[in-house]
């Protein structure tokens, strides 16, 4: 039967939540403030914790960071239960490392609703090893949806798959302003860096002082990983271009990863393959097609992140990742204008009217 350690200092809350779970068939342990539920947690491992934040002797807080950094408790699925409604403290919650985070006062619905998602999001860990390996090495790479939660799954097989393997990485999230360089051309490499939100571009250049657009990095992608596995300075640098989101992997704990396990590391490079195919087609038609067809298929790329949202790119930072000068490519999108395959608005953004007739042509 599942347990659930209650740490909550008001005896009308506890009591009355404790029926509720107790009356839903979970098996209930209860503790007036962070020592005793710390205390109880080491006796007797839980499935998940409910905990209170403004409580005595011990806060929240506290307990939360207590469970992270011991082994026997930490990977336990984490509910904040508090009164402090403010978006600070929610994030705040969040930032520490808890899985959810309830006001009160709560509606039942929800407090059940959100226990029952943490559990079924966390209830194969108690899996054999064999079955997490056969589980994790049949997902397939589209399972792992990194524009919600992706990136917490990949980490928590891994985890599980590396035994002794300890990530450091709280996935805190770090905000970056537009235009701000994340690391520059000759950085020696820190960590791996997973975009959550906002756009990135990776830059070099050239001899002669001219910007070349060699990636363009979306919410999902990871990125900076090509100096950590050659073991070299970067050759590239990654800037804002729109309002970013980012979790640093520091550099140890991404080798842990894929020395962990066989399955692990085979998992990862299938998230990283197809921003490896994205960067050698690009490279290709730089070298071989023709302006018209370059343009073409660097717009039908983007368009494929988003269909038919607004292309938001200078003009300048479209021309980097295609490789021309931005005149030349203001003519070709004024043909393409007048062909009505798209239109271009008056803040400069781009939205393709008929990609299918643009991705069928050849020039």
């Amino acid at each position: 039967m599942t347990t659930i350690l209650l740490i909550e200092d008001n005896d009308i809350i506890r009591n009355n939540t404790t029926e509720i779970l107790t009356l839903t068939g979970y098996t209930v342990q209860t503790a007036e403030n962070g020592r005793v539920g710390v205390e109880k947690a080491l006796e007797n491992r839980p499935d998940l914790v409910i905990c209170d934040i403004m409580m005595p002797v011990l806060d929240g807080y506290a307990v939360l960071h207590i469970f992270n950094k011991n082994p026997q408790l930490s990977g336990i699925p984490f509910i904040f239960l508090s009164a402090k409604d403010k978006h600070s403290d929610f994030r705040k919650g969040m930032d520490l490392g808890a899985d959810d985070y309830l006001t009160k006062p709560f509606e039942e619905s929800d407090l059940l609703s959100a226990i029952e998602g943490r559990l079924n999001r966390f209830r194969h860990i108690d899996i054999p090893e064999t079955a997490i390996i056969a589980q994790v090495e049949s997902r397939p790479k589209s399972d792992y949806d990194l524009r919600q939660d992706g990136l917490g799954q990949f980490l928590d097989d891994a985890l599980r798959l590396g035994n002794e393997l300890t990530l450091s990485a709280d996935r805190k999230i770090h905000v970056l302003r537009k235009k701000q360089y994340i690391y520059s051309e000759g950085d020696v490499p820190t960590r791996l860096y997973f975009l959550k939100s906002g756009k990135v571009k990776a830059i070099r250049t050239t001899s002669d002082g001219k910007e070349l657009i060699t990636g363009l990095y979306n919410p999902g992608d990871f990125f900076g990983y090509f100096a950590l596995l050659q073991h070299r300075d970067h050759s590239d640098s990654a800037v804002v271009l729109d309002d970013a989101e980012l979790i640093y992997i520091p550099k140890d704990d991404f080798m842990q990863l894929l020395l962990a396990n066989p399955v692990v590391s085979s998992q990862f490079i299938k998230l990283l393959a197809g921003q490896v195919d994205d960067r050698e087609t690009q490279l290709l038609g730089m070298a071989y097609d023709t302006l018209r067809r370059r343009v073409a298929d660097t717009l039908l790329r983007l368009n494929d992140q988003q269909p038919y949202a607004l292309i938001q790119l200078t003009r300048d930072d479209l021309a980097s990742i295609i490789g021309t000068a931005t005149e030349s490519l203001i003519r070709i999108l004024s043909e393409f204008r007048r062909d009505g395959l798209l239109e271009m608005t008056e803040s400069g953004g781009i939205r393709l009217l008929e990609p299918d007739t643009l991705r069928r042509a050849t020039w």
